[in-house]
């Protein structure tokens, strides 16, 4: 079936007008102040009409040529449309060329009134390479302009001239028409196979070769156990086709248009998929500059100075559109971006083609941790039910709630409190066994084993996806990636040159920025005095952000004090006091670490401008520190205040330290702090995952949405009733949210990471509430992905930076936190030594009295005595936790030998504790190699399959190109072949063909 010619597809009213315009062929005439008209060029000669898919190797930035071949159609506006003119929403209206990329802006027209010789007719770019027809004869028609707006003039030039450059480096252009007072325009974007080819050979794209092997099975044993895993598991995978053949790999080559046989090409519309084709055209638009924008390098720049709007490759159709098509994007949502198949195994490879490398490692070391916190939670399940099978047996907690032993404790505030007996905190001792018992010691030094397992594992998966992926040997690409430079980076340098009063760098403003780059000059880079300011403000800010965090957790602290002290005074609330502040704190907690997340992260970014990275991954790392820094210390602080703090400046009756020299300091629970930092942890990771990770993350997407879709409402000329019934692609692209980066997903996991690991011997159950978290936050990212952001950018990279760096910190760091809250907050230390030591048959009985000193109550300060004390008997001396002298000692209320040994098995057990865990630790790392022996024994192999390949393909080559000619009929048939082998195969395979007649399939 014929093609049918661009010029004979009928249009929409609405749709794309393609005419001849001014800004193709400007080159670098704009319009002056004051100037009524543009010039409309007339078209050249049949002669010069070329196609569009010459191999051209113009770089971005050269100037346009008169003799360009690239020709602009000049169609009818009103011509009309049949039903079957639109096939595709991601193709140009010609329903030939795909769209792999987009670029958005806003226009706004002021009293713009066309010439009476083309009524209704609009300015349209499309580079398509075909006959258009002619305009009306003239060498040129002006078309009467109202006057408009300098700035958006301004704009309007620089997008001509930026799209000129674009079309000079082979990428073939759509533009939608300014038909209205206002609105959105879109300019489409493809690439045709030779820019494809070229752009693959300059970043060196990794491609498959004809050449497959099968991948070398485990031994016998491994091999079997593997089957019976595959079909156990064979209900959770989901239905994707990269999950069904895994044995079998191509071997891959750097794409080179000079060795084209080796790759097996069946269709150059297809061999490169979506997301790499995206990527050349967005490695394009990186590159090119824009001279009328201060020599602006690249597509971000432009956005930065709001030339455009927004750039963005397109989603692969709609991931709920009726019918049984399907797209990537479809099955995408089918089988991983819905909550009704959370039991399924994500679709990795799937993820990876689909959204690029580096969110494919995100969903990958997301899933491995999720899967890793199985094993802790189910161990974590059983600590606790030890804690509540061992409950009764506990003799500490029942010499405390034995009403016999009447232990007398002194008041716990001044004036209105009273003598109280120690049975009365019965349920707060019983309820801290539940979390402080021998188990938990193993259950902290399992944990550490665990991060250190968890990283070892993530780095040997992580070299496995490198190697099935093709992601050996990308250095130069990150290299690459280094030499393009920030927008905010390029306008402090150009801020910085203009500064100089020296002619020689005002005219360095008019070179090509790629040419100053290559320059090694200072005035073109950001010494260390240009930085030192933001430098200087960055220290300061961050030492005021960690006050500030510091002087909440101090507020909320007296909050508790006076608070408890207003509540003592009413004899209704008085039984109720601990409870009620230590709850109420908590939630104070909660709220304030929920707001400072937000505006510390907000700070993070502001600080990270100020500094003026270079390179958008400097930037990111930056950012990454400065924002994992402020939340730590906003997340953490108040843990660390209950955990290691609280309790430990209390002082003692008759000589009490005071707040405000009204209120006393607060103390521990009876039982311990370990109690109430159990509380604390738990109540503040289960908010901020329920509120801020999923509420926020569901909610505040939606109501974005919602806004935006008002705001497109209400403004005038922003609708289009013929697009709204038949919207394109791009369109409904654009309506989404655009992608931010992964920081915030990697970074509410590092959080929680740290919720597992650092306090986990006071809080058990943490890696189960994170585990049910992240069953839900991986579908909750899955759909945000497919469904409510614009499709991101394929990034090429081999790990997940510097959050590895921050995960292992965090796993040496919980090893010392874990050692301090064992000995330091928990009974496990006393107990121990009060059992070996000073028990009289090795037993835990007369702990409770040996805990308690004694004072006379006698010496009680004058104002501080119980005011109409309602106990029972007369007390003459009353009890609290310390290990003092009592007060017929020589020394009364000193410390005792006793809490000496305790301090020294305190700190011995830390020691002791830290660096037996250490060593397990690099026991392990040492025991489990990085990379996998089967992966490297197949890296090896692949080099020397590959190497030989090359030359058989070389030789075949060579063979056929020696070989005589005995007739001239054999001499052209032997030509056709050998430019065959030569230039890849340019016609398309016989329907159904899986592989060339060329392919090999070889077992290693």
């Amino acid at each position: 079936m014929a093609t049918p010619r661009l010029q004979d597809i009928p249009l929409l009213p609405g749709s794309p007008r393609r005419l001849s315009p001014r800004a193709v062929a400007r080159g670098g005439q704009g319009l002056k102040q004051g100037q009524q008209y543009l010039k409309v060029l007339a078209p050249r000669a049949p002669g010069l009409q070329g196609s569009s898919n010459h191999d051209t190797s113009q770089l971005p930035g050269e100037e346009c040529s008169q003799g360009s071949s690239v020709i602009n159609n000049y169609l009818d506006t009103n011509e009309p449309v049949s039903s079957g003119a639109r096939v595709s929403r991601m193709h140009f209206y010609d329903n030939q060329r795909k769209v792999d990329y987009v670029l958005a802006y806003h226009y706004r027209k002021r009293g713009a009134h066309p010439s009476q010789g083309l009524p209704g007719q609009s300015l349209a770019i499309v580079s398509n390479g075909e006959t258009g027809k002619e305009p009306p004869a003239g060498g040129s028609q002006d078309i009467e302009l109202g006057r408009l707006d300098a700035l958006e003039e301004e704009r309007r030039e620089q997008r001509d001239e930026f799209e000129h450059n674009l079309m000079e480096a082979g990428l073939e252009l759509e533009k939608d028409l300014e038909s209205k007072s206002q609105g959105s325009i879109f300019v489409r974007i493809h690439a045709p196979w030779q820019v494809l080819a070229r752009e693959a050979e300059f970043l060196k794209i990794k491609v498959p070769t004809k050449k497959m092997y099968e991948i070398k099975s485990e031994g016998c044993i491994a091999k079997k156990f593997n089957e019976i895993l595959q079909k156990l598991s064979s209900p959770l995978k989901p239905r994707v086709p990269e999950h069904s053949n895994n044995k079998m790999k191509n071997l891959s080559y750097p794409f080179s248009r000079e060795k084209m046989y080796l790759y097996n090409i069946q269709d150059k519309d297809t061999f490169f998929d979506n997301a790499t084709r995206s990527r050349i055209v967005h490695e394009i638009l990186k590159r090119t500059a824009c001279s009328r924008a201060n020599n602006t390098m690249g597509i971000n720049s432009l956005i930065a100075n709001n030339i455009y709007e927004a750039a963005y490759p397109l989603h692969d159709g709609e991931y709920d559109s009726p019918g049984d098509d399907m797209n990537d994007r479809k099955l995408l949502y089918q089988e991983w971006a819905r909550y009704g198949v959370f039991y399924k195994f994500q679709p990795i490879d799937l993820i990876r083609k689909y959204f690029g490398e580096k969110i494919g490692l995100y969903f990958a070391w997301l899933g491995l941790y999720t899967s890793f916190l199985i094993p802790s939670s189910v161990i974590g399940v059983i600590v606790f039910l030890y804690g509540c099978a061992t409950i009764e047996e506990d003799i500490p907690s029942k010499e405390m709630c034995d009403q016999q032993n009447a232990f007398t404790m002194c008041p716990l505030c001044d004036k209105s409190c009273d003598y109280w007996n120690l049975s009365s905190a019965c349920g707060t001792a019983r309820a801290s066994h539940l979390f402080d018992n021998p188990a938990t010691v193993f259950f902290s030094i399992f944990m550490a084993l665990w991060a250190t397992m968890f990283l070892e594992n993530w780095k040997r998966l992580q070299m496995r996806l490198g190697y099935f992926w093709d992601l050996t040997g990308i250095e130069e690409e990150e290299e690459r990636a280094q030499e393009h430079s920030r927008p905010e980076y390029e306008t402090k340098v150009r801020e910085k040159m203009l500064k100089q009063s020296d002619k020689s760098v005002v005219q360095k403003l008019g070179t090509n920025m790629t040419e100053s780059e290559d320059e090694d000059d200072d005035e073109d880079k950001l010494s260390w005095r240009d930085r030192f300011p933001g430098y200087l403000i960055n220290f300061v800010s961050i030492l005021f952000m960690i006050a500030l965090t510091f002087s909440i957790v101090f507020a909320v602290i007296v909050y508790r004090i006076t608070v408890a002290a207003a509540l003592s005074l009413n004899k209704d609330t008085r039984s109720n006091v601990r409870v009620t502040v230590t709850a109420t704190a908590v939630i104070i907690n909660l709220v304030v670490i929920l707001i400072l997340d937000e505006i510390y992260g907000a700070v993070a970014k502001w600080l990270t401008k100020i500094e003026v990275p270079k390179t958008e991954q400097t930037f990111e790392e930056r950012l990454i520190l400065k924002a994992f820094l402020l939340k730590f210390v906003n997340a953490y602080s108040p843990i660390f205040y209950v955990a290691f703090f609280k309790g430990r400046f209390v002082g003692r009756p008759g000589s009490y330290v005071y707040v405000f020299n009204d209120y006393r300091m607060e103390e521990c629970a009876p039982g311990g702090c370990l109690m109430e930092l159990c509380i604390q942890l738990s109540i503040i990771m289960l908010g901020k995952q329920l509120i801020q990770n999923n509420i926020f993350e569901i909610g505040v997407p939606k109501l974005k949405k919602l806004f935006r879709k008002l705001k497109d409402e209400t403004e005038p000329g922003e609708t289009d009733s013929a697009h709204s019934k038949h919207s394109e692609q791009w369109d409904r692209d654009y309506s989404l949210e655009p992608y931010t980066g992964l920081t915030p997903e990697y970074m509410e996991m590092i959080i929680q990471f740290g919720f597992v690991t650092l306090f986990v011997a006071s809080f058990p159950l943490a890696p189960v509430f994170a585990l049910l978290n992240n069953v839900i936050e991986v579908r909750l990212d899955a759909k945000k992905f497919v469904t409510e952001l614009r499709r991101p950018d394929a990034v090429r990279t081999k790990d997940i930076g510097i959050w590895f760096d921050i995960l292992s910190g965090i796993g040496k760091f919980s090893v010392i936190s874990n050692a301090f809250v064992i000995a330091v907050t928990s009974d496990f230390i006393p107990r121990l030594v009060y059992q070996y030591a000073y028990s009289h048959n090795g037993t835990l009985h007369g702990f409770v009295n040996h805990t308690l000193s004694f004072f006379n109550v006698s010496q009680l300060k004058e104002g501080t005595q119980p005011e109409n004390s309602q106990f029972d008997e007369e007390v003459q001396f009353c009890r609290f936790k310390d290990y003092r002298e009592p007060p017929w000692a020589p020394n009364p209320y000193e410390f005792s030998k006793q809490y000496w040994s305790v301090l020294s098995a305190r700190l011995a057990f830390v020691i002791i504790f830290q660096n037996l865990v250490m060593f397990l630790s690099v026991l392990v790392d040492w025991m489990i190699p990085d990379i996998p022996t089967d992966i490297s024994d197949q890296i090896k192999k692949e080099k020397g399959l590959l190497v030989d390949f090359f030359l058989k393909e070389e030789h075949e080559k060579l063979k056929l190109m020696d070989e005589p000619a005995p007739s001239r009929q054999g001499g052209a048939h032997h030509s056709r072949r050998s430019r065959a082998a030569s230039s890849a195969p340019s016609s398309r395979s016989q329907p159904g063909s899986i592989a060339s007649s060329g392919s090999q399939h070889t077992n290693v």
